[in-house]
């Protein structure tokens, strides 16, 4: 158990060693072929949206809140449907959303915008915590692993600490390696009630923005972390206890590097599927075709009547003559979830659901 004193930043270890910088070499070089191949693409919002939802499943898996795809569907597309963990990922969404329009407007990622985003992650007013007694256990055996620092007072001077850290490159230290710096301190200074992981996990992207290594906000290491989660906890817990300091900032590391590629190739596929979509609406549908009607098709994994009928500046008659005509071509699949119909890109909904499994 570890009960010590969560130092402030920068860490008093050499955080560049020449194994931390040869893994550094490959993180930058994979995630600048993302940002490279992200930046040619006209309609970023198709991707992110796609992305967004992948991210925010994933997210949410870490902390054992499951859901399936196919929940998370009828979710966002049918306000009463009750699914609680599905309810979650669309939270995390749009806490996703309200963080880089944020850091996009201010150009700074501040503890008010950590405290926003994790309170429309939980859909709570918490705030920063205030009561004693938040001890972090092991899920299996409940024996305590870490106690956090305690008192509103302390943690805001932690955060206070830790923003400074983010926004302010007084040292040269590379964003990647100082990444990895953040989401530990972060974490260990697990400044709410709840939600702390996947907070912590937004801020991870909001970074990559906020110091332009990313124009938009398309890696998360979610996916990374669960298939390395017992790893994930154990150096987490190692740099607590050992400063093992360079193990930590390795994985992280090598977490950028693996996900910028994997990233690469669904951007890439969709990529595809939205010219592929196009070429074949416009041969086959030629006057039907628009570009808005494109992006309106895979803007999410469904669409509604209401949705063309807004998008596209028609009436809910001609709305529902487009879509039964894109349906019968194969192009969207519809059922009824409630009292609408609802229209499914299922090659979106597919390509998203294949790379998450």
């Amino acid at each position: 158990m570890n009960t010590n004193k969560l130092p402030i930043l920068p860490p008093n270890f050499d955080i560049e060693t020449k194994t931390i910088l040869k893994a550094l070499v490959k993180a930058n070089k994979a995630l600048a072929e993302l940002k490279g191949y992200s930046d040619t693409i006209p309609n970023k919002n198709i991707l992110l949206n796609a992305i967004f939802i992948k991210e925010a499943k994933d997210s949410s898996a870490i902390e054992n809140n499951i859901t399936t795809h196919d929940e998370l569907y009828r979710k966002m597309s049918s306000i009463n449907y009750n699914n609680p963990a599905a309810k979650e990922v669309v939270n995390y969404k749009s806490a996703l959303w309200y963080g880089y329009e944020k850091i996009r407007a201010n150009k700074i990622l501040t503890t008010n915008i950590i405290i926003d985003i994790q309170k429309q992650i939980e859909n709570d007013h918490g705030g920063i915590r205030k009561l004693p007694g938040t001890i972090l256990r092991n899920e299996y055996t409940g024996e305590t692993i870490y106690t956090p620092p305690s008192g509103e007072r302390e943690i805001r001077d932690l955060m206070s600490n830790l923003e400074k850290y983010i926004n302010e490159d007084y040292d040269s230290i590379d964003p990647l390696i100082k990444l990895a710096v953040i989401h530990y301190q972060f974490e260990s200074i697990h400044p709410f009630y709840d939600g702390n992981g996947r907070t912590g996990r937004v801020i991870n992207v909001l970074y990559l923005v906020l110091k332009d290594l990313l124009d938009s906000p398309l890696l998360y290491l979610s996916s990374y972390i669960i298939k390395n989660k017992d790893d994930y906890y154990r150096l987490l817990n190692e740099v607590r206890i050992k400063e093992n300091w360079e193990e930590w900032i390795i994985y992280i590391l090598k977490g950028i590097e693996e996900t910028s590629y994997s990233t690469l190739k669904l951007v890439k596929s969709i990529n595809n599927e939205v010219s592929k979509m196009t070429n074949d609406i416009k041969e086959r549908l030629p006057k039907l075709y628009s570009k808005e009607l494109i992006d309106l098709m895979f803007y999410e994994f469904y669409t509604k009547i209401k949705y063309f009928e807004k998008g596209l500046g028609i009436s809910r008659r001609t709305a529902v003559t487009y879509l039964n005509t894109l349906e019968k071509e194969g192009f969207l699949i519809s059922e009824k979830i409630g009292k609408e119909r609802i229209y499914q890109n299922k090659v979106l909904f597919d390509l998203v659901r294949g790379d998450s499994n």
